[in-house]
């Protein structure tokens, strides 16, 4: 798998082996984006602040950086309509793993320093480094949404939903991603992808949960290929 298609999965976008697996949710539709999700789609810039503006951001980065540790489901609807779903598990610092409900066959794991996508189907398992990749925006150790890595191009506020758009500094040709919150009171929701080609990708959760321990070997990843090429398998 090269290294553009490995982004597009990690940023959410979908591979042909996830379109081909995903399958309609009909009565589960992702909760709705706002009117900022079709402006988010051209070309980014950066965002001059209100006072609010920069209030709210101070808010959601104090949130965040209190989310050591969430577990939720999750579904994933593509610019083409397709979706899959299945169950996420995040913990702070560098810690995350995506587990798609069958029929797909995918995983994906963040295990503190590399991204990992594995697809069972074709037996393939590519590696990309965290800051390489959007959701260094939810792991990074201490979360900063303005003055670091990222800038805010675009807050939008809608009854009981808040969305902020963030690009990487210097990057904004990448693409961007939009962190979606209920609000009150401020909770994580969904977020929603939109690369350099303007093809976005949305991420919604349902019934998610914070704090508590997670089991080491969730964010650790054995390629079962490596078994399957010793001697005498």
């Amino acid at each position: 798998m090269n290294r553009r298609l490995l982004i597009a999965v990690l940023a959410a976008l979908p591979l042909p082996a996830l379109a081909q697996q995903s399958r309609s949710l009909p009565g589960r539709p992702p909760p709705p984006a706002g009117p900022g999700q079709g402006a988010a789609q051209r070309s980014p810039q950066p965002a001059a602040l209100t006072d609010q503006d920069r209030a709210d951001l101070a808010r959601i980065e104090t949130y965040l950086d209190g989310l050591r540790t969430l577990t939720a489901r999750f579904v994933q609807m593509d610019a083409r309509g397709g979706t899959a779903e299945g169950t996420l598990w995040l913990q702070r610092p560098g810690r995350m793993r995506f587990e798609y409900d069958p029929p797909a066959q995918i995983l994906l794991v963040a295990d503190g320093t590399f991204v990992i996508f594995h697809d069972k189907s074709v037996r393939q398992t590519s590696h990309i480094p965290i800051g390489a990749t959007p959701l260094s925006v939810l792991l990074a150790e201490r979360i900063r949404l303005t003055g670091g890595d990222v800038v805010p191009v675009r807050v939008e506020r809608f009854p009981g939903v808040i969305q902020v758009t963030v690009v990487r500094a210097g990057r904004s040709g990448e693409g961007s991603i939009t962190l979606t919150f209920n609000d009150p009171p401020l909770e994580l929701r969904q977020w929603t992808v939109v690369d350099a080609q303007a093809q976005a990708v949305r991420v919604s959760l349902f019934g998610a949960q914070t704090g508590g321990r997670f089991d080491p070997q969730l964010f650790r990843f054995v390629d079962p290929e490596f078994f399957r090429q010793q001697p005498g398998n």
